[in-house]
C-alpha cells in the first residue's frame, strides 16, 4: 500500500510539469510569478522535508499539519495574476494542483510512520528522491526566471 501512496506526487510532478515546462514558458512569467512560484515550491519541499527528517511523534505532526496549511494557502497566492494572463486550460490545470497540492500532504503523513522502517527502503529511497527533485525543481525556477529568462527579455 506505501507504494500507492506516493502516486499522488507522480500525479502532481506531471502536471506541474505540463504547467511550467508548456503554459509558464508560453506566456512567460511575470515578476510576481518570478518571485513568488519559488516560494511555493520551497514551502512545499520544506513541509515533505519533516517527514523524512524528523520522527514521526505529536509535536512533529502538529508542525506538519501547519505547514501543509500554510503551503496549501501560499499556493493561492498568485489566481490574481492567473486571472488576468492564464488560458481557462492552464486555470483547470492549477485547480488540479489545488487538488493535488494537499492530497501529496495527506499521503506523507501516512507514510511518515513507516518511512523508516527498514521493510520500507525502496519507499523511503523513492521519497528521498522525490524531496531531490523537489530541491531541483526550486533552483531551475531560481535559475531559470530570475537570472535566465529575465535576461532573453528585451528591456
Amino acid at each position: 500500500m506505501s507504494l500507492v501512496l506516493l502516486s499522488p506526487f507522480l500525479v502532481q510532478g506531471g502536471v506541474m510539469a505540463c504547467d511550467e515546462f508548456y503554459f509558464h514558458r508560453k506566456r512567460r512569467l511575470l515578476r510576481w510569478e518570478r518571485i513568488g512560484h519559488p516560494f511555493d515550491t520551497l514551502a512545499f519541499g520544506i513541509t515533505l522535508s519533516v517527514v523524512y527528517l524528523l520522527p514521526y511523534s505529536a509535536s512533529n505532526r502538529v508542525l506538519f499539519i501547519a505547514l501543509a496549511i500554510f503551503s496549501t494557502l501560499l499556493i493561492t497566492k498568485d489566481e490574481w495574476v492567473h486571472a488576468k494572463f492564464c488560458s481557462p486550460l492552464e486555470h483547470w490545470l492549477h485547480a488540479l494542483l489545488f487538488i493535488l497540492h494537499p492530497l501529496t500532504f495527506i499521503a506523507a503523513a501516512l507514510l511518515w510512520p513507516e518511512i523508516n522502517s527498514p521493510a520500507l527502503l525502496i519507499e523511503k529511497a523513492l521519497y528521498r528522491g522525490l524531496l531531490l527533485g523537489i530541491c531541483v525543481f526550486l533552483f531551475y525556477q531560481i535559475i531559470y526566471w530570475n537570472i535566465y529568462d529575465r535576461n532573453q527579455r528585451v528591456h
